[in-house]
């Protein structure tokens, strides 16, 4: 999906991993990535799958904690604008580089606000958790448009046991 609507676009990968949305995105034809991590490892993985693929425009790597670096960038005056934004956070984490315990669950509305702080007024945000027991706080986050695309996103060898993630489509609501 990124792919096909990356053409000309600004995204923004968060828990970038080994970058596989960004790959993507570049492959589709976005004019600029940024690509957030907190592992150097990670990033490297990712420019080097980015240079395997033939790819242009401007590609962007930072090593930070997700969850700062949001946290900051949705405080700026004129925070970053992304047409497409891919979120697909870790179910939790307690990693001693980070300054707070991270839980999907209880953080995930937080988390998704300030993502949409960076999100064009026409953008996309891809929000995917791979938590099974994940319920999504609809009301708190009534003022967004929400449409959960998890089938249209399980792999065809997943489809017997499709609670393997949850995805979303989030846009802000035009009619506010």
């Amino acid at each position: 999906m990124i792919q096909q609507q990356a053409k000309g676009k600004r995204l923004l990968n968060l828990f970038a991993y080994t970058g596989s949305a960004t790959v993507h995105a570049a492959v589709g034809g976005a004019n600029v990535t940024t690509t957030v991590d907190m592992s150097k490892t990670y990033l490297d993985w990712a420019k080097a799958n980015l240079a395997l693929n033939d790819t242009y425009g401007k590609h962007e790597f930072i090593q930070a904690d997700c969850l700062e670096w949001l946290d900051e960038e949705a405080k700026q005056a004129y925070p970053r604008q992304y047409d497409l934004i891919f979120l697909d956070p870790p179910t939790f984490s307690n990693s001693k580089r980070m300054t707070e315990v991270f839980d999907i669950q209880k953080d995930h509305v937080q988390l998704i606000q300030q993502a949409v702080t960076l999100l064009a007024p026409e953008g996309v945000l891809y929000f995917s958790t791979n938590f099974r027991r994940f319920a999504l706080d609809k009301e708190a986050l009534s003022k967004l448009n929400i449409e959960d695309i998890t089938a249209k996103t399980i792999p065809e060898d997943f489809i017997r046991n499709p609670k393997i993630h949850y995805c979303w489509r989030i846009q802000h609501d035009t009619h506010s």
